[in-house]
């Protein structure tokens, strides 16, 4: 057993014999100013452990820098029945083009998330990805330590919470991010074997989903390769979600949608994705429905930015990962977009019946340090750039 304490400038990290993390249990958040709880976020990430660094040092009950809202929590809202409502599951080996092009259309103009199967990445190479991830994350906390960094334009970093500083609360999640591609040698050695080859067969399958989409908007199918020019360049993350001893009171990730074109996102087999969707039975209150895992299947989801181009054709639906009691959950997420500083313009394509623009032309850049600001808050960063 070990814990953690306050460092100061120029002090290395200290190994405790019992767990004393007293820093952290501050009062409910709704009950401290905000230098309680900037003090106990701050001893949080001086640790440079994370959340399985909590685990680790054998915590039994959730810091409240981590308790959410009980409203914003699974117990206080619907839940579709999975009898009720599927998440679409396209195959892109069945059928003549013009089926798959019609069953993304409406997957993307309805849900805005999809599983695909035989997709083309071999079932081998999707395990080896989600063991690399998992194999960073139980490494020794000094190994990762050298990657832990909030600084954005690093191209390896590894964290808890990007937003842990702005959030409202934290989740229950580690993350190490890699900008691919990036310098061999900057790869962490649990993900250098096969980070590249997957990045490389997430690239070929995003070229064959943009093809498709463009379709599905009455486009040349390279229109949004072309208009996007993303597809040489990925973000991804390694997602890591500990057991928790108290999901009840905290959530794996909050509800949020995704500032990307696409997200192509492998999943274990724990579970805990869900999607905000329209009930067929109470039209008037979303409500939430399971993403269950799919062997040999990835899940894609449409992006904020695929949202403001296609003027609300496609829908970047709100999404969040509950936590639980079984984990650790790991999955990793590739976003396709463009870099954070892109001085590349999106501006909506207007079809006939659109009825004119519903978003300004806006610069990449400018979408991205606006999400990064806001944080996971539960609130779309669309809503910021709408006319």
């Amino acid at each position: 057993m070990y814990s953690y304490h306050l460092l100061k400038p120029g002090e290395s990290m200290r190994v405790c014999k019992q767990p004393d993390l007293s820093i952290l249990q501050i009062p409910s958040m709704a009950s401290v100013d905000d230098h309680e709880r900037l003090r106990a976020v701050k001893a949080f990430d001086d640790t440079k452990a994370g959340v399985k660094g909590l685990v680790d040092a054998g915590v039994t009950t959730v810091p409240s820098i981590f308790h959410h809202p009980p409203e914003s929590l699974p117990s206080s809202e619907v839940v579709v029945p999975a009898h009720r409502f599927t998440i679409p599951l396209i195959d892109l080996l069945a059928g003549v083009r013009a089926d798959m092009v019609s069953a993304l259309k409406v997957a993307a103009e309805t849900v805005g998330f999809f599983q695909l199967v035989n997709h083309g990445v071999p079932d081998d190479l999707l395990a080896e990805m989600l063991a690399s991830v998992r194999r960073f994350h139980e490494s020794p906390a000094e190994t990762k330590r050298p990657y832990y960094s909030r600084d954005h334009r690093r191209r390896v970093r590894y964290n808890s919470n990007f937003d842990l500083f702005t959030s409202p609360a934290a989740n229950w999640r580690d993350t190490v991010f890699l900008e691919l591609p990036p310098a061999p040698e900057e790869i962490p050695v649990a993900c250098k074997a096969v980070a590249p080859e997957y990045a490389r067969q997430v690239q070929r399958l995003g070229r064959t989903l943009f093809e498709l989409l463009s379709e599905a908007l009455g486009l040349n199918p390279s229109y949004l390769e072309e208009e996007t020019m993303c597809l040489d360049r990925l973000s991804m993350g390694g997602h890591y979600y500990p057991a928790c001893p108290e999901p009840h009171l905290t959530l794996g990730t909050t509800r949020h949608s995704d500032l990307s074109f696409l997200t192509v996102l492998l999943q274990d087999d724990v579970g805990g994705l869900q999607v905000l969707v329209d009930d067929d039975g109470n039209k008037q209150r979303p409500a939430w429905v399971d993403v269950p895992p799919v062997e040999g299947a990835l899940v894609v989801n449409v992006g904020d930015y695929l949202q403001l181009m296609s003027n609300d054709r496609f829908k970047s639906v709100e999404h969040r990962v509950v936590a639980n009691t079984v984990g650790p959950r790991v999955s990793a997420a590739c976003f396709i977009r463009p870099c954070a500083s892109s001085k590349r313009v999106l501006t909506p394509i207007v079809i006939d019946g659109d009825g004119g623009a519903r978003y300004r032309s806006t610069m990449v850049e400018e979408m991205f340090t606006h999400y990064r600001v806001k944080g996971l808050d539960g609130t779309s960063a669309l809503q910021h750039f709408r006319i």
